[in-house]
């Protein structure tokens, strides 16, 4: 199974700011959502043959400094089926190779097209680390091998929000599984699963995960779906057709909480 990449390069990227200054957040397309890389014969190019990145005026909104996402590196070991699973901030360089190697193989670049020089993906990840932390790009660690690369962003600050009723805090997820030998066994089901359910229990503001897969992807689209995601309405994106799909948190009802 393969999703698409959250975080185009054709898209404007995120300036993160230090210290204790507050985080302007720009209204624009940033990273987050897959959607946004066109067909390659009709993007501008950068001199990497990559899409430039935009950076052009717009409203700015102002929000205090805070860990976007809760703290992604910190959500601990998720025990599954298959062993156990955690997500590990992406280091660069020393995971440069790994990733390269995955984005290469024919059938991750037919959704993610992030194939080609090493630097590709390397852009990919900087626009990422470097923002404002409201992506974080990570590998998937199952039963101590890195098998998985996975972007976890905020759906709410993220231009999809403008193609569904956002909530605040929504979480959007992302996954490519990278060896061959992990495709096709459920394991993006089982993991997409564990992670959901981490994202509700640590992050009690979220009331859903969503993903975007594209329509055509099959394999994508029907692996949220074992793992509880629930199938909503189709978005026509601007560079793809996509299947909004959504797992909500279940809040008990005051009825429920009364004693007998």
């Amino acid at each position: 199974m393969q999703g698409q990449s959250a975080h185009p390069a054709a898209r404007d990227g995120r300036v993160g700011r230090s210290g204790g200054d507050p985080v302007r957040l720009c209204h624009r397309p940033q990273p987050g959502a897959a959607w946004r890389r066109g067909p390659r014969s009709s993007r501008r190019r950068g001199p990497l043959g990559r899409p430039r990145l935009r950076r052009g005026r717009c409203p700015m909104t102002t929000v205090p400094p805070a860990d976007l996402l809760d703290g992604v590196g910190g959500w601990g070991v998720m025990a599954t089926a298959a062993g156990a699973f955690r997500l590990r901030p992406v280091r660069l360089p020393d995971d440069l190779p790994l990733l390269s190697g995955w984005m290469n193989d024919p059938a991750v670049a037919e959704f993610w097209h992030l194939d080609g020089p090493s630097r590709i993906i390397e852009e990919h990840l900087r626009v990422q680390l470097d923002g404002d932390g409201r992506s974080v790009p990570c590998l998937g660690v199952l039963g101590g091998r890195a098998m998985s690369y996975w972007e976890v962003y905020r759906a709410d600050l993220d231009p999809l929000a403008r193609h569904y009723p956002a909530r605040p805090h929504d979480t959007g997820i992302h996954l490519l599984l990278g060896p061959a030998d992990t495709r096709g066994r459920g394991l993006g089901s089982l993991l997409l699963r564990a992670l959901a359910d981490r994202v509700l229990r640590v992050r009690p503001a979220c009331d859903q995960v969503v993903a975007e897969p594209d329509i055509r992807n099959l394999p994508s689209v029907a692996a949220f779906g074992r793992a509880g995601f629930r199938r909503t309405v189709e978005l026509q994106l601007p560079d793809k057709r996509a299947v909004l799909m959504v797992r909500r948190r279940i809040r008990p009802t005051a009825g429920a909480l009364r004693t007998p």
